[in-house]
């Protein structure tokens, strides 16, 4: 089985590695230091005491690596743009691209324009193709070409049909996952799935980024963590206006969604400390669009997004945007 791993960055790389020690054919689409480390060493996922690999190919270029069974797109929302002008290669007749990412996917809200400015995905990326997914999994580039995870025995990658359609070729995917170690649950509507990450990261990802402090102080905040509350409070009337139901929703082996790492930093917070583009319009921003053309009140959604946006823009993070 051919699957390329689009961005094989701390995520990414924690799928590739479990991929391919599993005994897939798996390819990985990275650069810079983090690309020349794997092609020398491979990529080495630190896992509790275990240390995973497989054999694996790595190039910046997706010509290089050919037509692809699947391609687990695991780059930020904000960077998509990159996988719609390179991915042509990787498509073979039956190719199937399943997006992993956090907030609002652009093939889900396609009426939001700046999920996929200019229609540049729409193009790349024929309907059929599309796979959704939400990767609950914690991890970090420990150094290049090493992946280092959190959550030992926690990790979850939930996907299904954009249509929520039970495919064989989605049984199949969730069975790779499943047998390369990753508990991939089936879910009835891949939104749900969507939504229940969403209405759990609006508060910490917002707040922590504000703030610049960690879960555990956020939470640890009587007045933040009423906010936190309020925050999760509006995304759940969000997706309840959009016909989503978050009850049932996918959980993590042991149970719940959060990953338990309170100590953590939301990736939000970790890309504006590095000085790199923030996912603001697919976690704020398309929640917020989505909630007027429902008539939904967001009042500490609105307050939250703003201050956001206008801290990442004062670094030169974010373009704002009020159209």
């Amino acid at each position: 089985m051919r699957i390329c791993v689009f961005g094989a960055g701390a995520v990414g790389g924690h799928i590739a590695a479990r991929l391919a020690a599993a005994g897939n054919e798996v390819s990985v689409v990275a650069r810079g230091a983090h690309l020349e480390a794997i092609k020398k060493n491979g990529l080495k996922l630190l896992h509790g005491e275990q240390t995973i690999s497989g054999p694996l190919r790595a190039s910046e270029r997706a010509a290089d690596l050919g037509a692809q069974d699947y391609v687990l797109v695991t780059l930020k929302a904000n960077l998509l743009g990159a996988f719609a002008e390179a991915c042509a290669p990787l498509l073979g007749p039956r190719t199937a691209v399943a997006f992993v990412q956090n907030g609002i996917p652009w093939w889900a809200a396609r009426q939001i324009e700046r999920l996929d400015p200019g229609g540049t995905l729409a193009r790349a990326i024929a309907p059929e193709r599309i796979l959704g997914g939400v990767a609950y999994s914690a991890n970090d580039v420990l150094e290049p070409g090493v992946i280092f995870n959190h959550v030992p025995n926690r990790n979850m990658v939930v996907v299904g049909e954009a249509d929520n359609a039970d495919s064989q070729r989605i049984r199949f995917l969730r069975s790779l996952l499943e047998k390369a170690g990753m508990s991939s649950p089936p879910v009835s509507d891949i939104r749900t799935a969507i939504w229940s990450k969403l209405a759990m990261n609006l508060g910490t990802s917002s707040l922590c980024t504000i703030t610049g402090a960690n879960i555990a102080a956020v939470r640890s905040d009587p007045r933040l963590a009423e906010l936190v509350a309020r925050l999760g409070a509006e995304g759940r009337a969000i997706a309840q206006a959009q016909g989503i139901s978050l009850e049932g929703a996918p959980q993590r082996p042991g149970g719940g969604h959060s990953s338990g790492m309170i100590s953590h930093k939301p990736s939000m917070l970790q890309d504006y400390e590095r000085g790199r583009p923030m996912e603001i319009d697919s976690q704020l921003m398309a929640p917020i669009a989505l909630a007027r053309a429902k008539g939904v009140p967001t009042p500490s959604l609105d307050l939250a997004a703003a201050l956001v946006a206008h801290k990442a823009a004062a670094k030169g993070l974010y373009r704002i945007s009020y159209t």
